[in-house]
């Protein structure tokens, strides 16, 4: 894991100045050192985090003859198996690394060697004698990166603040990328918050040479709209799976330092932590988040797993307190608005794992989108079955059955269930069904913004956004694919795997791998009938039975309850703003940054701070406007230097 940006001009050179003021911003992605690569129209910069041949490992990296270069982000887990076929068709390598083994299998392949790597990963390749520069990004978007144009040049980098060390990149807020964390959670790539700078989509690579610029989508989910393994046998379904992520564990363990993995105490991180420990010879050293408030916490189910695995197990605490004094870090890092405070314990997390020692932590993210695990698809199982048969009587038996981890359900009142289940009935094959009362509620944001940003922001339909990214067969699978692709493509890749995930982790110097995210786990559980993934009202239903003989039952039979922190709350003490936060939305301030309506945002504080904000829409409306101004204040209000987390 590592910091990369580059520069390609052909009319004005890049420099060593320039692509050394980049990377020192991205000092804390790669603490132990950094390496520079010039030649005439491009310039490679990486900073890097020593995790695979700590000794002859540096990059920028080249091939044999100096004429294929490499600056990458990432791990390549099947680098050894790579190798291994080069060297028998002559490859020679000068070192041990998985990053020399991305130079010569392009010089195989060319563009396609991509489709090669079992990896997470961003790549800056130039090939000097096409004199050309090419950008990657790993399948499922789990590494960033990001781009700006400057004329007759590009320049690129791992994070948006190492391209704003360019004074030709303007610091301007993006009022389609605004509407889309507004609606989505996070901007849909190619995207972003800031004008003129675009995040490569997951799956794509940009080429850039002297004919112009090509963006190419090499990698994408599919679906069969008849799954290919609907009459196989379920027993030995569940051991394929068994093994496939036995062996996703095993290849994400490779490292040259120790790895660790986190533990929250539900089914995803307790199977990939019980694999660790029963199924491969790793010492297993797992870590966990706990939360004074006993509605977010787990730690009776982490301490329980831990016990039955007898792994060596460390929790670190989160308070309210915590929270708020991590937030503008937070925001730092992430680059982005945030609708939630869920990121800034995730960092805490990361911190509590290195100072542990470790660089590396194993992740059960990506399960739920890959095995069907979110209440959102039965959510939207539910409500399809609403519309199908309006005047059953299971409909509210169902509809009590979901969110039971949440004080203020929305199944809980009979009048609010009934408004909140009924969005959207009349459009169930939109592609955005499952997500309908997700947009409504995150969008009742908008109206905070003063009248000119809500006509900007007005003008760019999330729908329409969404229906650009869609595939052309999409509308020919089953509807739980396609909830599962569109959440995939929004809120996975922008905001769990990003902000939540590479940002919060690497704020700490932490490179965070995700087996259920092994391109081969996807397409394995892509192939399956939506009836091994949710049965009834029961998620991850095959995952859940091809791990039971090696789970406590409490595990595996317990419903999902998905990571959650305090949000608004823990801005407030004693039904007043922290200091910081009165200052930061305080009238003057609102006015000055032209972005939020002072009034509105002082009636939603009072509201937060009188114990009165006790729905979602209340809550993401004010971290929203919270992590905006902390966003315009740290990276667009300085004329000078970047202000930074403070």
């Amino acid at each position: 894991m590592c910091g990369i940006a580059g520069l390609w001009n052909p009319v004005d050179p890049p420099t060593r100045e320039a692509l050394q003021a980049m990377i020192s911003t991205l000092h804390h992605r790669g603490p132990d050192g950094t390496g520079v690569h010039l030649d005439g129209p491009v310039g490679l910069a990486h900073a890097r985090l020593a995790i695979i041949d700590l000794a002859g490992g540096a990059q920028p990296l080249a091939n044999e003859d100096g004429t294929v270069w490499v600056s990458f982000n990432g791990e390549i887990f099947n680098y050894p198996e790579l190798r291994a076929g080069l060297q028998a068709r002559g490859h020679r390598f000068a070192t041990a690394s998985d990053t020399e083994v991305l130079v010569h299998l392009y010089e195989e392949h060319g563009d396609d060697f991509v489709e090669h790597l079992n990896g997470q990963f961003a790549i800056a390749l130039w090939d000097a004698r096409r004199q050309r520069l090419l950008l990657v990004r790993d399948r499922v978007g789990i590494r960033p990166l990001f781009y700006a144009d400057l004329g007759a040049g590009l320049a690129f980098a791992s994070e948006v603040k190492a391209l704003f060390a360019l004074p030709a990149v303007p610091r301007r807020l993006d009022a389609a990328g605004l509407a889309s964390v507004f609606s989505w959670w996070s901007a849909l790539p190619p995207g972003t918050v800031f004008e003129g700078v675009h995040s490569l989509p997951p799956g794509h690579r940009l080429v850039v040479d002297a004919r112009g610029r090509q963006l190419v989508r090499w990698w994408d989910w599919s679906f069969p709209a008849e799954p290919v393994v609907a009459t196989a046998d379920e027993d030995a379904l569940a051991d394929e799976l068994h093994a496939l992520l036995v062996d996703a564990v095993r290849l994400q363990l490779r490292a040259d330092v120790p790895v660790g993995a986190y533990l929250s105490g539900g089914l995803d991180s307790s199977i990939i932590t019980t694999i660790v420990r029963r199924h491969t010879d790793t010492p297993l050293r797992s870590f966990s988040l706990t939360f004074d408030d006993a509605e977010f916490d787990e730690s009776a189910h982490q301490r329980e797993l831990a016990a039955h695995l007898g792994t060596r197990h460390s929790s670190i605490a989160c308070s309210r307190e915590d929270i708020a004094a991590g937030f503008a870090r937070t925001v730092w890092h992430a680059e982005t608005p945030l609708v939630r405070a869920a990121p800034t314990p995730m960092m805490r997390l990361a911190g509590s794992v290195r100072a542990a020692g470790y660089k590396v932590v194993l992740t059960g993210e990506g399960a739920d989108e890959v095995f069907g695990g979110y209440d959102l698809f039965k959510e939207a199982k539910i409500r399809r079955f609403i519309a199908a048969q309006p005047g059953s009587t299971r409909r509210r038996r169902l509809v009590e059955r979901l969110y039971p981890y949440i004080a203020t359900s929305p199944a809980a009142a009979r009048a609010l269930s009934q408004g909140h289940f009924a969005t959207g009935l009349d459009r169930t094959d939109a592609p955005e069904f499952a997500h309908m009362t997700r947009l409504a509620t995150t969008r009742r944001s908008l109206p905070f913004f003063t009248p000119d940003w809500q006509q900007r922001l007005a003008r760019h339909s999330p729908t329409a956004a969404l229906a650009a990214m869609l595939p052309p067969d999409f509308g020919t699978w089953p509807a739980l694919c396609r909830d599962q692709y569109v959440e995939a493509h929004t809120l996975m890749s922008g905001y769990l795997l990003s902000s939540q995930g590479d940002r919060m982790a690497m704020a700490a110097s932490i490179e965070a791998r995700f087996p259920f995210l092994d391109p081969r786990v996807i397409d394995f559980a892509s192939r399956l009938p939506p009836r091994l993934k949710i049965r009834g009202l029961l998620e991850k239903r095959l995952l859940r039975q091809a791990f039971a003989h090696e789970l406590p039952a409490s595990i595996t039979r317990r419903a999902k309850q998905p990571y959650r922190v305090p949000d608004s709350a823990s801005f407030f003490d004693e039904q007043r703003p922290r200091p910081w936060v009165a200052e930061l939305l305080s009238e003057g301030t609102l006015r000055e940054a032209g972005l939020f309506d002072a009034t509105a945002v002082g009636k939603l504080v009072a509201k937060c701070a009188a114990g009165r904000a006790i729905g979602f829409g209340d809550n993401m409306a004010f971290m929203g406007v919270l992590s905006t101004m902390l966003l315009h204040r740290q990276f667009i209000r300085p004329a000078g230097a970047l202000t930074g987390p403070a």
